[in-house]
């Protein structure tokens, strides 16, 4: 297993080793909290030397990402490296049924697979569910509210970004990655959620439960490519939301 330079998987560089414990569980751990028999980072150099500092070992963190996407045989002859993670990206997103560019840089279509799991939660909303995430989500009247006017207020926050962006995002994953892994993920408190926390846990994990019978089937690495790109996908929304905070404190 070795890291192959990739642009879009630089950034986990710069994150703590806080921010990469829920990546390296998922990687290493299996939806019921076992070991996974075929994941090869807990065999690493970087993992035995520097465990549990993540941070001081994340091209391996990397490299394993990019090694469960690729086909075993052609990893062989890459010399053990795998794929770049915009292909892994694309294959998720293809296999989930996201409505996406390929064309479109990473972080779009992250986007793109966020809204989709959002809108495959909504489907499973009540009315008042509905009414109630709306509030948390910040459309303004609430009186007639339909799946349209919900996404288009996500739609609408990715847009702009910053804060309530990030928050969202977070809101989403921490559902999505507890059905996926058995935990949420261990950072989410560290902001202020919203009451749309508890409203989207059941929906999200009914949804991407459904939707998980079909993709175990497909073979062993959706299980663990699937819920690495999602939080790859919100590790990216909080670099992006705190590192010019952090820049402005260190100028």
């Amino acid at each position: 297993m070795a890291y192959r330079y990739d642009a879009d998987l630089e950034f986990l560089g710069q994150l703590s080793s806080d921010d990469l414990e829920d990546l390296v569980y998922s990687l290493t751990h299996d939806n019921d909290g076992q070991p996974r028999w075929t994941e090869e980072l807990t065999k690493s150099v970087g993992y035995n030397r520097h465990h549990p500092d993540h941070a001081k070992y994340w091209e391996d963190i990397a490299a394993e990402i990019q090694t469960y996407g690729a086909n075993t045989v052609a990893t062989f002859f890459r010399g053990g490296k795998g794929v770049e993670y915009k292909e892994i990206l694309v294959d998720v997103c293809s296999k989930l049924k996201v409505n996406f560019n390929k064309e479109q840089d990473v972080e779009m279509i992250e986007t793109h697979l966020l809204m989709k799991i959002l809108e495959d939660a909504l489907d499973n909303m009540d009315d008042e569910e509905l009414r109630d995430f709306a509030q948390a989500a910040g459309v303004e009247n609430t009186s007639v509210v339909t799946k349209q006017t919900v996404l288009m207020a996500f739609q609408a926050a990715f847009k702009i970004g910053g804060f309530k962006s990030y928050q969202l995002t977070l809101v989403i994953v921490n559902a999505v990655i507890k059905a996926l892994i058995g935990r949420g993920l261990s950072f989410a408190g560290n902001v202020a959620l919203t009451r749309a926390m508890s409203i989207l846990a059941g929906p999200v994990g009914w949804a991407i439960s459904g939707a998980w019978t079909a993709v175990d089937l497909a073979g062993a690495a959706y299980r663990v490519t699937i819920p690495a790109v999602i939080q790859v996908a919100v590790l990216r929304q909080k670099y992006r939301f705190e590192q010019p905070v952090k820049e402005a404190k260190a100028s």
